[in-house]
C-alpha cells in the first residue's frame, strides 16, 4: 500500500468515525472540505515541482545517452585515424556517461512511478472531496428539515387545538369528576345527618313517653285520677 492511500484511508475513518459522533455534521463536513482542499492545493504544487523533476531527470538521461553515443562514433573515427589513444579516451567518456546515463535514468523512472502515484491520489482525492461536498448539501438539507419537524412539533404540542386542546379538555373533566364527588360525598353527609337527627328524634320522643308513664302511675299511687 502507498503512502499516499495509506494517509488517505486513515484520513476518511477518522472523518467518518467522527461523523457518526458528531451532534452537527454539517459542520465537521464544513471543516473536513476545508482541510481537504488545502491538502489538494499544497499536493498539486508538489506535484508540478515534481513534474518539472522529473522532466530534468529526463532530459539529463537522454544528454549522457546522446553523448555516449557521440563519444563511441569518436572512437571509432579515432580508432579508424590510427589514433589508439585518442580513441581509448573517447571510450573512457563513453563507459562514464553511459554510467550517467543509467543513473538518471533509473532516477527518472522512480520519478515517473511517484509522479503516477501522486496524480491517481490527486485525481481520487479531487474524487473524495466531491463527493462529501455533495453530500455536504444533502446533508444541510436533511437537518434543516429535522429542525422544521422538531419546530412544527412544538408549535402542534403547544397550539390550542389538536393534542393539546385534547388534554386540557381531559384535565377539565377531571375536575369536574371532583367536584361532582365532593358534591356527592355532601349530600350523603347532610342525608346521614337528617337520619341521625330523626333517630335522636325518636329516641328523645321515647324517653319522654316512657318519664311521662312513670309520672303518670306515680300520681296515682298518691290517689291522683286521671281526667
Amino acid at each position: 500500500m502507498s503512502v499516499f492511500k495509506r494517509m488517505r484511508d486513515i484520513t476518511l475513518a477518522n472523518f467518518h468515525e467522527m461523523l457518526e459522533k458528531s451532534e452537527d455534521p454539517v459542520k465537521l463536513i464544513d471543516q473536513y472540505l476545508t482541510a481537504q482542499s488545502q491538502q489538494i492545493m499544497e499536493s498539486e504544487k508538489v506535484y508540478q515541482q515534481l513534474t518539472a523533476h522529473v522532466n530534468q531527470l529526463r532530459m539529463q538521461y537522454l544528454q549522457a545517452a546522446q553523448l555516449r553515443d557521440k563519444r563511441e562514433e569518436q572512437a571509432a573515427l579515432a580508432l579508424k585515424a590510427g589514433e589508439e589513444l585518442l580513441a581509448r579516451t573517447a571510450l573512457q567518456e563513453k563507459i562514464n556517461q553511459d554510467e550517467r546515463s543509467k543513473q538518471y535514468e533509473a532516477l527518472y523512472e522512480q520519478g515517473k512511478q511517484s509522479l503516477s502515484e501522486l496524480e491517481d491520489q490527486l485525481r481520487q482525492w479531487k474524487a473524495d472531496y466531491q463527493s462529501v461536498y455533495d453530500k455536504r448539501h444533502f446533508y444541510a438539507a436533511k437537518l434543516e428539515s429535522i429542525r422544521l419537524q422538531q419546530r412544527m412539533n412544538e408549535r402542534l404540542n403547544n397550539g390550542i387545538g389538536g393534542a393539546g386542546s385534547g388534554r386540557m379538555f381531559d384535565r377539565l373533566d377531571e375536575k369536574l369528576t371532583d367536584m361532582e364527588h365532593e358534591a356527592r360525598s355532601l349530600r350523603e353527609l347532610r342525608r346521614a345527618g337528617q337520619e341521625f337527627a330523626l333517630h335522636a328524634g325518636a329516641l328523645v320522643q321515647s324517653a319522654l313517653d316512657k318519664e311521662m308513664q312513670r309520672l303518670k302511675q306515680k300520681l296515682e299511687q298518691e290517689g291522683w285520677t286521671q281526667r
